[in-house]
């Protein structure tokens, strides 16, 4: 029975500075389940807690039973009617006694809710419980959040992987027709239109004991998170080394592998690749979580990693650099593009008191909420129908709540990290994105690097639209002018060349944000007022960066092996 109180503890505390709700779990010492068991329990009863409060209400146990609370009765019932163990305690305890007395109740109810949403199947049901959680947040109440598989050319190919692993499954042309009458595991996928050697397929489907994902033959990567290395490299890159310069956990520079591998493969018919990548993290831990995602893919041998190493610390004139031309920065944001981000989720509760139950911990005074309240840590995007993502390269961990201070604050950070990348002497291409939905992040961000002196003595500018790869000219959504009462002085070819993802829309994706820069000049000098030669230099920081340096260091915590996915 400490399982659930142990997830009332977690659901009921205050926020905990500094991590995602899963590293809080496995670092928590007080914990007496399982720190996976409640993380399931948690996870899976928020997917279904608007039909589970439909049920405890009518069935009216709250009045009955003195013991019970809503969230405790809501994490009770979950296991009682969906669990395939049921309730993880004894037949003789006393709160799983207090469910049981009334399960013929509880049994009804739950099969009249499932009368009136006219689902013969759990996965029916699940379905339409998933399509009302999504309405009610804003969201569109079909969309899909698929699987997305991507093909790893360093050690396979997608012909190889169409014949084995996916040999079974059927392709069809949508998102839509991936998910069935509620069925998520089975065998659909579709071949993504815009980002080569990318499937999707149903969100059920498990791929953590097939021998490709295993292997490091396929790799567990959001459609998103594919954009940046594919907006820098394109169909063929033979123009020198890359710099992964906020790499961890690994996606994106075994992405860039990938693209290497294949276009190197196009061009000749051999897999020997000539350009370099280095990539790199500023924390040391987290580096080591990337070294391992490179192994696994079967990089080391194009791959340098520098542990620990901070992008902003590196000399651009370093002879270690001479040959890099180009660079994919996805810095620490807000995350608040991230569909199903791994925070403490929302719980509508069933009517009734919220004490905690005196036997969960001693000591403790009971604190009466009104009745309706919900358990209320919000995320700030829908939590998406598919299993919890782990931690994203971009989850900046923070106590600050996301105020405009605070996002002014990130894009200062962004600022000063694509401008140094600028002045890196060979440099002719670089990507910049985040998972945020916000402006001030993305256009805003755009505006300041074109702005600045690096940026115009190089002759730096947005890569355009008909110059991105073509799988990306072919996305619509494009950079926006104006948020609110914010707007941005770009023009409309620099917002073409911006590319957006949408959480909540049905396209599968969550929030994102792209956009390419690419150096016509290569004037390496300036001439100041005097008519004198300035040498080549970084834009120097105003005091309002100088607070950024922190966030540098990101959550320790959060660098869980999860395997290949973002």
């Amino acid at each position: 029975m400490s399982l659930y109180y142990d997830a009332v503890g977690i659901l009921t505390a205050p926020s905990s500075p500094g991590g995602s709700f899963k590293s809080r779990l496995y670092s928590s010492r007080t914990l007496k389940a399982s720190p996976a068991q409640v993380y399931a329990l948690v996870i899976e009863a928020a997917k279904w807690d608007i039909l589970l409060k439909e049920v405890i209400d009518q069935a009216g146990i709250l009045k009955l039973e003195p013991k019970l609370t809503p969230l405790l009765s809501l994490l009770l019932v979950h296991d009682h009617l969906l669990a395939k163990n049921g309730i993880a305690a004894t037949a003789t305890h006393p709160l799983r006694q207090a469910i049981e007395r009334h399960k013929v109740r509880l049994k009804g109810e739950f099969t009249k809710a499932r009368v009136r949403r006219a689902c013969a199947t759990i996965p029916e049901l699940k379905e339409a419980v998933r399509r009302e959680k999504l309405a009610a947040q804003g969201a569109a109440a079909n969309a899909v959040y698929p699987r997305w598989v991507r093909i790893n050319n360093v050690r396979t190919t997608m012909e190889n992987q169409l014949k084995t692993t996916f040999a079974s499954y059927t392709t069809v042309d949508t998102l839509e027709e991936l998910v069935v009458a509620g069925d998520e595991k089975q065998k659909r996928m579709r071949v993504d239109p815009h980002i080569p050697d990318l499937l999707a397929v149903a969100p059920g489907i498990d791929f953590s004991n097939s021998p490709a994902y295993k292997n490091g033959e396929i790799i567990l990567q959001d459609k998103a998170s594919c954009f940046p290395a594919y907006m820098l490299l394109g169909e063929s890159w033979e123009k020198g080394d890359l710099v992964d310069g906020c790499a961890a956990p690994g996606n994106k520079t075994t992405h860039m592998a990938s693209l290497l591998y294949k276009a190197r493969a196009n061009a000749t018919g051999r897999r020997n690749v000539s350009s370099k990548i280095i990539s790199m993290d500023a924390s040391a831990v987290r580096a080591k979580t990337l070294q391992k995602m490179v192994s696994t893919a079967g990089a080391d041998r194009l791959v340098t990693v520098l542990q620990g190493q901070d992008f902003l610390a590196l000399d651009p004139e370093d002879p270690r650099f001479a040959g890099v031309t180009g660079l994919l920065l996805d810095p620490s944001c807000s995350g608040s593009g991230i569909i199903g981000r791994d925070d403490v989720p929302t719980l509508v509760l069933p009517v009734g008191k919220t004490t905690t139950p005196a036997s969960s911990k001693k000591g403790n005074q009971s604190k009466k909420r009104k009745r309706n309240d919900t358990v209320n840590i919000p995320t700030q995007t829908p939590t998406a129908p598919t299993t919890p993502s782990p931690t994203d390269e971009n989850d900046l961990s923070t106590t600050e709540p996301l105020s405009q201070e605070r996002l002014l604050k990130l894009s200062n950070l962004q600022t000063r990290i694509v401008t140094h990348a600028l002045s890196f002497p060979a440099a002719t291409h670089i990507s910049y994105s985040t998972c945020s939905i916000h402006m001030t992040e993305n256009e805003t961000v755009v505006r300041r690097i074109l702005d600045s002196d690096v940026a115009r003595r190089r002759g730096w500018r947005v890569m355009r639209r008909d110059e991105q790869p073509s799988g990306l000219r072919k996305w619509e959504h494009r950079g926006v002018k104006k948020e609110g009462e914010q707007s941005v002085d770009l023009s409309e070819e620099e917002l073409q060349g911006c590319l957006r993802c949408w959480p909540g829309d049905d396209d599968g994706t969550g929030g994102f944000f792209v956009v390419g820069f690419v150096r016509d000049g290569d004037a390496d000098i300036d001439v100041d007022t005097n008519g004198e030669k300035q040498s080549e230099r970084s834009p120097s920081s105003s005091p309002e960066d100088d607070d950024e340096d922190g966030d540098q260091k990101v959550d320790e915590e959060e660098d869980e092996w999860e395997g290949f996915s973002d």
